[in-house]
C-alpha cells in the first residue's frame, strides 16, 4: 500500500484529494492547520490527520516526527496548502502580503526541505507541487497570488535538478478555478472610493465567479490526473496543465507573446 502526504487537507480540493486517494487504497497522511477543522465527511480508515502549519518550521518538524513514528515510507507529497489575496498594489497591506508568501511559497519550500532527507534515504519519492493557471500567465489583480505561484514553478524546476540523482521526482500542476470554496475564502483589500479600482475589482470578481461555476467537471479531472501522476512518477521535471481554461491561457500566451497577450487581456477583461 502506497502512502501520500497532502498538505492543506482540511477542506476544498485538499480533503477531496485525500478521500480520492484513500478510496483508491492509498494510505493518506492528511495535514491540517487545526484538527478541529476536520469534518465527519473527511473521516476514512485509510486517512490519518496531523496538525501542521506550513509556515512554521517547528510545526513541520513536530508533524514530521509524529508521521515517521506511524509510517515507514512516504511515496508522494502533494503540496496543496494555499490561500488567495486579491488586492491593488496601492491598497495592499504587509500582513496579507507576508501571509500569502509564507503559505503559498515558503510553505512549499519548508515542506520540501523537511522531507527531502526522507526521500533521499528511501532512494525514491515524488513532490507534486500544486500551483495554478496563475503560475503560467499574469492577469489583472493577480499581483500577489500569481507571484507566489510563479515562484513555486521556478523553485520546483530548480529543485528538480538537485534531486534527480536521488530518484526523487518533482512536478507542478496548474489548473483554473475549480468549484470549491477557495474563491469565497480569498482575502481582498479594503474597499475604496477610487472608481477605477472599484470597477476593476467588480469585473474580476464576476469573471472568477462565473468561471468557477462553469468548471463543474474540473475537480474530477484534477483528482484523476493527480492520481495518475502519483502512480506514474516521471524522473524528468514536468508541468501538468489541467482543464480547458488553463490550457487555453497557456497556449494563448505562448502563441501571442507577452505584448499581444497583454493587449488581449486589457481589451477582453478591462
Amino acid at each position: 500500500m502506497k502512502t501520500v502526504l497532502i498538505t492543506g487537507s482540511s477542506g476544498g480540493l485538499g480533503s477531496q484529494t485525500a478521500l480520492y486517494f484513500a478510496n483508491k487504497g492509498w494510505q493518506v497522511i492528511a495535514t491540517v492547520y487545526h484538527l478541529d477543522l476536520i469534518t465527519d465527511a473527511e473521516q476514512h480508515p485509510n486517512i490519518k490527520h496531523y496538525p501542521l502549519d506550513v509556515t512554521s518550521t517547528e510545526s513541520i518538524e513536530n508533524a514530521k516526527t509524529a508521521i515517521l513514528n506511524d509510517f515507514k515510507v512516504i511515496d508522494v507529497i502533494i503540496n496543496n496548502a494555499g490561500k488567495g489575496y486579491r488586492s491593488f498594489v496601492e491598497l495592499s497591506c504587509d500582513k496579507e502580503i507576508e501571509s500569502i508568501v509564507n503559505v503559498n511559497w515558503l510553505g512549499v519550500v519548508k515542506i520540501c526541505r523537511a522531507f527531502i532527507p526522507i526521500f533521499r534515504n528511501q532512494k525514491f519519492g515524488q513532490f507534486i507541487n500544486i500551483t495554478s493557471v496563475a503560475g503560467l500567465v499574469n492577469l489583472p489583480l493577480g499581483n500577489f497570488y500569481h507571484s507566489t505561484k510563479q515562484a513555486v514553478e521556478s523553485f520546483s524546476e530548480c529543485m528538480s535538478y538537485e534531486l534527480m540523482d536521488f530518484n526523487i521526482s518533482v512536478c507542478t500542476v496548474q489548473f483554473g478555478n475549480a468549484p470549491t470554496n477557495f474563491q469565497k475564502n480569498v482575502t481582498k483589500c479594503q474597499t475604496t472610493k477610487i472608481e477605477n479600482y472599484k470597477e476593476i475589482m467588480h469585473k474580476i470578481d464576476a469573471i472568477l465567479a462565473k468561471k468557477t461555476c462553469k468548471n463543474h467537471d474540473l475537480i474530477e479531472t484534477i483528482l484523476d490526473k493527480l492520481y495518475h501522476i502519483a502512480e506514474n512518477p516521471n524522473k524528468n521535471f514536468r508541468k501538468y496543465t489541467i482543464g480547458f481554461d488553463a490550457k487555453f491561457m497557456k497556449y494563448l500566451r505562448r502563441f501571442l507573446g507577452y505584448k499581444a497577450f497583454n493587449f488581449v487581456i486589457k481589451k477582453k477583461i478591462l
